[in-house]
């Protein structure tokens, strides 16, 4: 996430800077029912949204990031564990 440069869009608890506000907070997502207020929060999506989302949603401010599908997974395991309400 920090080769990527997550932070300069999203807030992600435990990072104090940047604290991006184009995207929105991390916190709670793994309590989240939605991905992008129109997916499922699977495990699946996720992954593939981390990697090219624009594939999923053209409209959406989000570019593709360079990562691999593992690396990917391991973003959304990570972003599971943020399960906080």
């Amino acid at each position: 996430m920090k080769r990527v440069g997550c932070a300069s869009c999203h807030e992600i608890p435990g990072i104090d800077w940047p604290r991006g506000a184009a995207g929105p907070s991390l916190k709670g997502f793994g309590a989240r029912p939605m991905l992008a207020g129109r997916f499922p929060n699977r495990p699946d999506l996720v992954t593939a949204w981390l990697i090219d989302a624009p594939s999923l949603a053209p409209e959406t401010g989000m570019p593709p990031m360079p990562l691999t599908e593992a690396e990917a997974r391991d973003v959304a395991a990570w972003l599971y564990s943020l399960d906080e309400r």
